[in-house]
């Protein structure tokens, strides 16, 4: 299992929301397809097809446990890190 499949499984499972490092989501989220704009210290994230549009921000180089909780429901929505959308 890729360090990937194992970030992924993590958020999935909401054990450890405010355990996530912020590097990790964002190569997550641009191997899930998501394009990055930066404006100042936040990261914006959108993705064709994804009507949702992800605002990140880090917080000591992790990530804020609410923004996990905004991604888990893209990913659990849209179907993403499937075996048909991307191999992570």
């Amino acid at each position: 299992m890729s360090q990937q499949d194992k970030l992924l499984e993590k958020i999935l499972s909401g054990t450890s929301d405010t355990d996530i490092p912020f590097a990790q989501l964002w190569q997550l989220l641009y191997r899930l397809g998501f394009e990055e704009r930066i404006r100042g210290d936040h990261r914006i994230f959108i993705k064709p097809d994804v009507e949702e549009i992800l605002n990140l921000q880090h917080k000591r180089g992790k990530a804020k446990s609410y923004q996990i909780k905004q991604v888990r429901a893209v990913i659990i929505k849209y179907k993403l890190g499937s075996k048909n959308d991307v191999s992570l």
